[in-house]
This record gives C-alpha cells, sequence and structure tokens, in this order.
C-alpha cells in the first residue's frame, strides 16, 4: 500500500467506531442476498444475535488501525485462521466477502466513499486476504499431513451418546471409513455440521474434544439449549433430541490454538464454569496420562450437582492422582462435601497455595467469567503470558 492509501484507510477510524456495526450488518445483508449459499457455510445464530456483525466491525476496526504494522494481529490473526480452517473457508471465500464489503463500504459512506478510498480499502482488504489465506493454507497442510488428517469434511458414525447430567450428553464418533483418526492438541475442537429443517439449511457449530486423543474416536460433550428456537442453540438441542448411535454426520479435522502448555512442567490451573470445562478435561486427561509430577489444581462452576457433568471422573482422578487437586463450585446445593463451594466460582476463596504464581492457567466459559478471573489473576501478579484462555463465539481482531 502507498503512504497516501494508508492515510486514507486510517482517516475511517472515526467513523468505524461510530458506525461500524452498521456498515457490517449492510454488508451481510447484502452477501446473503446475492450470495444465499453461503448461509450454510456462516453460523446464522450469530447472525440473529448480532455476534457476527458485531466481531467483524472490531476486525476492520482494528486492521485500519494498525494498517502501518498489521503484524501486531498475527496472534489473533492465527486464533481466526483456525476457526476458518474448521469451517473449510476458502480463498474464493474471501473474494466474495471483498466484493461485497467494498460495495457496502461505497452504499453506506455515499459521497465520502470517493474512488481513492474505496482503491486503499481494495487494496487493504486483498492484503489481509491473502495473509489470513495464506495462513489457513498452512493450517491445511499441517492437518492433512497427519496420519489420519483430512482437510474438508469427513463422515463420522456416532457410536455411543452417554448423558454425563442433567444438560450434558457426550457422543463418540468413529470414522465411517474405519481409517485412522488424527490426534489433536488437548483443548482444541472440531467442526460438526448437520441439516437444519426449521431453517432449511447446513449449519455448522465448533464443539471442544472433550477427551484426550485416543487415535480411535473424537468425544464431544455437548450441553443442551433448554427451550431454544433460535439457530444459535438448535445443532445443540438436535444432537440431543434427534441424533442418535448409528447416524453418520459431517465433521471437520481438529483446529484451534487453545492447547495445553506443559513442556516446561510449571503446575497447571484450569479454572471453567459450566460446559467451558470440556476443552480442559481433555488436557487434564492428557496430563495425568504422562505420570507429571507438578500440581495440578482444578476449579469447576456450575449451578448445581445435577448439571454437573464428569464429576464422577474428576473425582476419581484427584484419588488417583496425589498431585491433582479439585474445587467445586455451586450457585446451589443441599449439602456440600470438602473443597465445594456455595455460590460464583471465587479464586479468593481457593487456598493460598491452590494459585501457584508460575503456574499456566487456562480459562474458559462465559465471557464475563473469563474477564473476571484474568483480571484477578492480572492483579496479583500472574503474567500474561501465562493466563490462556478461550471464550466460544465469534473472534474479531482486537488486541486488547
Amino acid at each position: 500500500m502507498s503512504p497516501l492509501q494508508k492515510d486514507l484507510v486510517k482517516a475511517t477510524v472515526p467513523v468505524l467506531k461510530e458506525h461500524g456495526v452498521l456498515l457490517t450488518t449492510h454488508f451481510y445483508n447484502r452477501m446473503f442476498t446475492h450470495n444465499p449459499e453461503l448461509k450454510h457455510l456462516f453460523n446464522m445464530g450469530n447472525q440473529q444475535n448480532k455476534r457476527q456483525q458485531t466481531a467483524l466491525a472490531m476486525a476492520v476496526l482494528a486492521y485500519a488501525e494498525h494498517i502501518e504494522d498489521p503484524s501486531v494481529l498475527l496472534p489473533v490473526v492465527d486464533t481466526i485462521g483456525h476457526k476458518h480452517a474448521s469451517l473449510h473457508i476458502r480463498p474464493e471465500h474471501y473474494a466474495i466477502v471483498g466484493r461485497h464489503l467494498i460495495a457496502s463500504i461505497a452504499e453506506v459512506l455515499g459521497e465520502a466513499a470517493t474512488p481513492e478510498l474505496l482503491d486503499a480499502w481494495t487494496v487493504a482488504y486483498n492484503q489481509l486476504a491473502a495473509l489470513m489465506s495464506g495462513h489457513e493454507q498452512t493450517l491445511y497442510d499441517e492437518k492433512v499431513s497427519l496420519p489420519g488428517g483430512w482437510s474438508g469434511w469427513r463422515p463420522f458414525v456416532v457410536r455411543k451418546k452417554v448423558k454425563e447430567s442433567d444438560e450434558i450428553t457426550s457422543f463418540y464418533l468413529y470414522p465411517v471409513d474405519g481409517g485412522a483418526v488424527a490426534d489433536f492438541k488437548p483443548g482444541q475442537y472440531i467442526s460438526i455440521r448437520l441439516f437444519l429443517p426449521e431453517i432449511n439449511l447446513q449449519q455448522p457449530r465448533q464443539y471442544s474434544l472433550s477427551s484426550a486423543p485416543n487415535g480411535e474416536y473424537y468425544r464431544i460433550s455437548v450441553k443442551r439449549e433448554a427451550g431454544s428456537q433460535h439457530p444459535d442453540g438448535m445443532i445443540s438441542n438436535r444432537l440431543h433430541d434427534f441424533v442418535e448411535p448409528g447416524d453418520v454426520v459431517d465433521l471437520s479435522a481438529p483446529s484451534g490454538n487453545f492447547t495445553l502448555q506443559a513442556e516446561d512442567g510449571k503446575p497447571q490451573v484450569f479454572i471453567s464454569g459450566g460446559v467451558g470445562q470440556t476443552p480442559l478435561l481433555s488436557m487434564l486427561e492428557s496430563l495425568v496420562r504422562t505420570d507429571a509430577t507438578a500440581p495440578i489444581t482444578w476449579v469447576h462452576g456450575c449451578r448445581n450437582e445435577q448439571v454437573h457433568a464428569f464429576k464422577t471422573d474428576l473425582n476419581a482422578i484427584s484419588e488417583a492422582v496425589a498431585n491433582v487437586e479439585k474445587h467445586f463450585f455451586y450457585d446451589s446445593a443441599e449439602q456440600l462435601a470438602a473443597n465445594e463451594y456455595l455460590g460464583w466460582v471465587s479464586l479468593d476463596q481457593l487456598p493460598a497455595e491452590a494459585l501457584h504464581p508460575e503456574a499456566k492457567y487456562y480459562i474458559c466459559g462465559p465471557g464475563q467469567f473469563i474477564r473476571q478471573h484474568y483480571r484477578y489473576l492480572v492483579d496479583r501478579g500472574i503474567e500474561k503470558a501465562n493466563i490462556h484462555f478461550e471464550e466460544f463465539g465469534p473472534l474479531s481482531l482486537s488486541v486488547n
């Protein structure tokens, strides 16, 4: 990009801060009108709740703000790249998105969208698209290079369906072709694709893998979204209500960079809320299989014992493995056992030795849950580089 083009892009920052969601809402409406086939690729639940529009607005803003040095966005580009690779996003999709994004800028800004400004944003977008699609191709190459690896969609059969609590059910998925199952990094997720007759669309959803790699199957553990008629909960509820052993579903290969970091032998602390424990379960199972001796702390919160999935498994692990310590928080409980607490997860109720200053921390749950505990740890002097977190849902290019 020329210096003048960069200045033109930076000049749009105030407009993007004030009207970014208006622009991205117009963009999605335009794109789905002209290319309705893309509705099968996008999570339409996130369209209805505006999360996707907001995430894209933040991404466009962050890119404009850092147009002089987009390299500062690379860590988040990696996270988004994993999401895109899980959904099988290809370069041709970037071309469609770019065409509608530039047209939307012209239509929303009106006379302010000069030919020079549109040219500048076209160059900027093409630069970003090349960065993203290039990184995603690297991820695709890595997937197919693994034994049992693949890209795109692969049919898997449900062999077992296990109720873990009043809300959460596990699905054990085996490849239909009988081939090998690629190993994954504990903490990663897969996408599953189902047809939703309610909205007459195929829809993908991403679910964390909830067991350690085993070479035979993948396990996902899915929360029922009670009373949901919204696309955001329809896949989860369809899995609960209609998908049974013997049924076939399409899966993408494992993706994600929220993964176990245990190479240096430091203590590990896992903090989860509700179904957010699923990627952490994979990490914990993998860790205890290595005979690691560093302290491991498991902290989990949910509404009550009836919705507490995997409690028996966690109790068994903590009894069998001396260096694992567990702490459970319940919003309501008739009685509490040792290391169980009434109320939301509150790290200051834990024994001082449970939160090791040099530990690796992993937080997964709702956005507010993550922000609360991240701030708590930082305020206690934990280095930000040692705090890893993942919130389910759309991501932006924000670097904050």
